[in-house]
Parts: C-alpha cells; structure tokens; sequence
C-alpha cells in the first residue's frame, strides 16, 4: 500500500481501532523477530515497515487524543 493510503486509512479509524491497530502491529513485530532469531527471514524490509507503522499510529493517535 502507498503511505498517502496508510495515512488517511489510519486518520480515519478512531481512537479505539487505533488502539487496536497498534496492539496488532506490536505483535507482528514481535513475531517478526521470533522468526528472525529462530529462522531464517526472507524480507528484513519488514522490520522497518512495521515499525514506521507503529510511529504513524502513535502520532495520530497523539493528535486525536489532545
């Protein structure tokens, strides 16, 4: 997905789905690096995606909470 996508996607949900949505990526990370010291991972990529993602999730979250 594009990130103007991932943007408006994440602007649109509230407060609660961001919430959400945080907790989910929090896990894909951390089993993402599961994998990673057990097996052998293809896409290293993946790392830096999911965590942009939760940065992006907290600064909207940021904003609709103040």
């Amino acid at each position: 997905m594009k990130i103007s996508k991932i943007k408006e996607e994440f602007t649109q949900m509230s407060v609660e789905q961001l919430t959400e949505k945080l907790e989910h990526l929090r896990r894909e990370l951390f089993s993402l690096r599961l994998n990673a010291s057990t097996a052998h991972i293809k896409d290293y990529s993946q790392f830096k995606k999911i965590r942009r993602n939760i940065a992006r999730v907290l600064t909207i979250k940021g904003q609709k909470e103040s």
